[in-house]
């Protein structure tokens, strides 16, 4: 009975230990309590959960338009591929899943991750990638195809999970990343000379060009995501949050940065901490 308790006891402190050593910094979380005021006090007719409907939510009809196109989604079948992807052994015999221990449904909600070992953040499709390396396989495009499908079948796991990226409290290196990845976010570019907060955060919910502007708040919590946009040109609509990232460089006519590097990276880490607390969505439609 003693050493039972002794165990216990021991566990007990592993886990409270464990706990500190993640704790979110308390700079980031005066941060997203700060952004996420805003939009609330912006949109106070929408719960937190309805921002990652995004523009549907801002609209009965597009909302309408929305859940049409979710009875039957373009896509289920390009996430069943990414499930048998998923599982599929490489030659060594292991799976993906013996790169992110914790159970599959609870990987997505916590990407982007500061990897303090290699001193930088890395995203799930970058940790994807990294995972078929280590295991002997070669890499795939980091934009689209098999790792989109791939992140689209985690995220569809993940549904109604919480995302929870952490920030480590005391980390100045972790800190200096996220910083550069606000910076990123509100910093002007290109010809246009505009920056993402100047449309998802500013501008929010107003139209442009018969469109209507997102909120940076929850944009995160879908992706990969299926855009009829993408489904008309060369591929079958699938993307991750970077390729995105990449076609709003160009929108704004600056030059994109490459996938998986520390600029999107970065930005992915502040953009998605933004929406801490919220519910991932599942994969989803978008126009």
């Amino acid at each position: 009975m003693k050493k039972l308790i002794t165990t216990v006891a021991v566990a007990a402190l592993l886990s409270s230990t464990a706990t500190f050593a993640v704790q979110q910094s308390s700079v980031v979380q005066a941060d997203i309590d700060a952004f996420q005021g805003f939009f609330k006090k912006r949109f106070p007719e929408l719960s937190l959960n309805d921002f990652s409907k995004g523009p549907y939510a801002m609209s009965k009809d597009k909302m309408l338009q929305f859940e049409a196109a979710m009875e039957m989604p373009p896509f289920e079948d390009l996430v069943e591929k990414g499930e048998k992807l998923w599982k599929k052994p490489f030659k060594n015999g292991k799976t993906y899943s013996s790169c992110f221990p914790g159970g599959d449904e609870n990987i997505r909600a916590n990407y982007p991750k500061w990897d303090a070992a290699k001193g930088k953040v890395v995203g799930l499709e970058g940790a994807i990638i990294n995972c078929r390396v280590k295991n002997g396989e070669k890499k795939i495009g980091s934009g689209k195809g098999k790792l989109a499908y791939m992140g689209a079948y985690l995220t569809t796991l993940a549904e109604g999970q919480k995302i929870n990226v952490i920030v480590p409290e005391g980390d100045a290196k972790a800190l200096a990343a996220y910083n550069e990845g606000k910076k990123f976010f509100y910093a002007k570019r290109g010809q246009l000379n505009l920056s993402c907060a100047n449309c998802h955060v500013y501008n929010a919910g107003k139209r442009i060009r018969g469109d209507t502007l997102s909120p940076a708040l929850g944009q995160t919590t879908h992706f990969p995501v299926w855009r009829g946009k993408w489904a008309k040109k060369k591929g079958d609509g699938f993307g991750t949050i970077q390729r995105r990232y990449g076609g709003c460089n160009k929108q704004v006519r600056a030059q994109p940065f490459k996938r998986q590097k520390s600029e999107y990276n970065n930005l992915e880490f502040f953009h998605t901490v933004m929406s801490n607390g919220m519910e991932v969505s599942g994969t989803e439609y978008r126009q």
